[in-house]
């Protein structure tokens, strides 16, 4: 059974000719195709065996203790025998609060991306009709019209004739119709700042990518979106797939990739598959192969070169830098990185459409969570005040890696110039809110365990940093009262380490909320 799942993927393999040097020739390399082996071969067993491993080895040509250095550093891979039937609960920030941890009989995770339904679970059934459901199975609470979303509950995502109905592929042929300089014109001259987090300019990436000289380019839109309270393109890729696949091959063509990957978290099983089914029923529209490439449970490969890596068959452990990605990046060759929010405002910026706004994703205490888009520079207060938010005492603003805001700082612009001014940042967009029954040494203490859990440990800076963040925090919050201003600079000195120190922004945001926490929260007087 384990062999026909290796079997049933590979076949006869015709894998993209990616080329590396053994004993001094050059070879053709299926290490790449490692990932989606052993997700075959756990769908249909619910496991990865040792002797599963082993085979899919010899058909990949991978040192056996490579490959288990893989299979043991993604989360979603089990190395022991499970039921047929596997559910796992979020006990993330957002499902704590409403009630997560009161679920018995089930698996803990980190943050599932569905904070708007919280407590949220995800439910898998292993074998040959393998299927994973995310519960509860309510749909998302969208506030369309704005621009992004204006195609939400209006297009049929599984349709591309829906698509093409309201509009769809226009913007890919506008692009061919100017040219590639063009179209990268219009991305630098509208300022596009990265969404993802990063806030880097979009049109400078597309750039230094297009004049790179080294070939093939590749694209990668980076869909692992694991930031605790983040949840919006979870909701762009289900519901409107055609666009994400148009905007990667705008994309594509502006820079010369030759080929495109999706990289999608495997804790969205709908969004990765209307995301293939578009691009089967538009592939021969697009100009560039495309792929969905299956994440594995690491939140760390939303930093690029760890992302990067992961599809290339490794751990995912991000790389220095520089070599920047431009210039050396998947399989070391030039590549495009943007995530799904950015490459949808591409394709509204060539359509003339272009209105910069930002989409948030809030959760937590308040009536109506979901994804919200405004303007830029829309006052917080306003955004809550349409979410539903009731009596304030905090909010993290950024997910895990931001800032927490007291209820006299809610005024704040939505920008990244607003945020900026008070030592905060809008992050990827996510905003928690917490009203006076939530236990904020709880939340702090989570945060911490996220990202002692979450670190890949390939530097010392954070591997250690985070372990003693999350040990200094317990021993506050645990002692009684008493002068604790001695942890309280440790933990200040841990937290500049790791910025100053740590390989990637895991490492270097770490301690973010943890540091705004104490200082803005006071809850060490509590």
């Amino acid at each position: 059974m384990e062999m026909a799942a290796v079997d049933g993927l590979l076949g006869d393999p015709e894998p993209v000719d990616h080329r590396v040097a053994y004993g001094g020739r050059a070879v053709r390399s299926l290490r790449h195709l490692l990932l989606p082996v052993l997700h075959a071969i756990q769908d249909r067993t619910g496991w990865v065996s040792r002797g599963a491993l082993e085979y899919a080895c010899r058909r990949l040509s991978i040192p056996p203790a490579e490959a288990y250095g893989v299979v043991s550093f993604y989360a979603r891979f089990a190395h022991e025998p499970r039921d047929a039937k596997v559910v796992h609960v979020c006990d993330d920030i957002v499902c704590s609060l409403a009630g997560a941890n009161a679920v018995e009989g089930a698996i803990r995770v980190p943050c599932l991306g569905l904070c708007d339904r919280a407590p949220a679970s995800l439910v898998e059934r292993f074998g040959a009709d393998y299927q994973a459901v995310q519960m509860p199975e309510t749909p998302p609470h969208v506030v369309a019209g704005v621009q992004l979303l204006r195609r939400v509950g209006v297009v049929d995502p599984e349709s591309i004739e829906s698509y093409r109905a309201h509009g769809g592929f226009a913007g890919l042929q506008r692009a061919r119709e100017i040219g590639r300089e063009a179209v990268i014109a219009m991305v630098s001259e509208a300022k596009l700042l990265g969404r993802g987090g990063a806030a880097f300019p979009t049109g400078r990436k597309w750039e230094s990518v297009a004049k790179a000289q080294a070939q093939p380019h590749y694209l990668v839109c980076n869909a692992d979106e694991s930031e605790p309270g983040t949840f919006k393109d979870r909701v762009l890729m289900e519901n409107d797939p055609f666009a994400v696949v148009e905007a990667m091959a705008i994309a594509a063509f502006a820079t010369g990739c030759e080929r495109g990957y999706i990289y999608v978290r495997d804790e969205y099983p709908l969004a990765r598959r209307r995301i293939g089914k578009a691009i089967s029923q538009s592939r021969e529209l697009l100009g560039v192969e495309l792929e969905v490439r299956r994440g594995a449970g690491a939140y760390i490969c939303g930093e690029e070169t760890a992302l990067f890596n992961s599809i290339e068959g490794k751990r995912g452990e991000p790389r220095n830098k520089p070599p920047f990605p431009v210039e050396v990046g998947l399989f070391g060759k030039p590549t495009l990185v943007n995530n799904v929010e950015t490459l949808l405002n591409v394709l509204d910026i060539v359509n003339g459409d272009f209105g910069d706004t930002r989409i948030f994703c809030v959760s937590g205490r308040v009536s109506r969570p979901g994804v919200y888009e405004v303007p830029m520079g829309t006052p917080l207060r306003s955004l809550l005040e349409i979410a539903g938010a009731g009596d304030i005492q905090a909010v993290l603003l950024g997910g895990a890696a931001g800032s927490f805001l007291t209820a006299d700082q809610i005024d704040v612009a939505l920008s990244f110039e607003g945020t900026r001014a008070i030592g905060a940042t809008l992050g990827s967009g996510a905003v928690i809110v917490f009203d006076e029954t939530a236990d904020m040494k709880e939340v702090l203490l989570r945060i911490a365990r996220f990202f002692r859990d979450e670190s890949c440990g390939q530097c010392v800076p954070c591997r250690v940093g985070t372990k003693r963040q999350e040990e200094i925090l317990e021993r506050m919050f645990t002692e009684g009262d008493g002068d604790r201003s001695a942890d309280v600079m440790l933990l200040s000195d841990i937290a500049q380490a790791m910025r100053d120190a740590s390989i990637c922004g895991l490492g270097q945001t770490a301690a973010n909320a943890i540091a705004s926490g104490l200082t803005q929260l006071k809850v060490l007087n509590g």
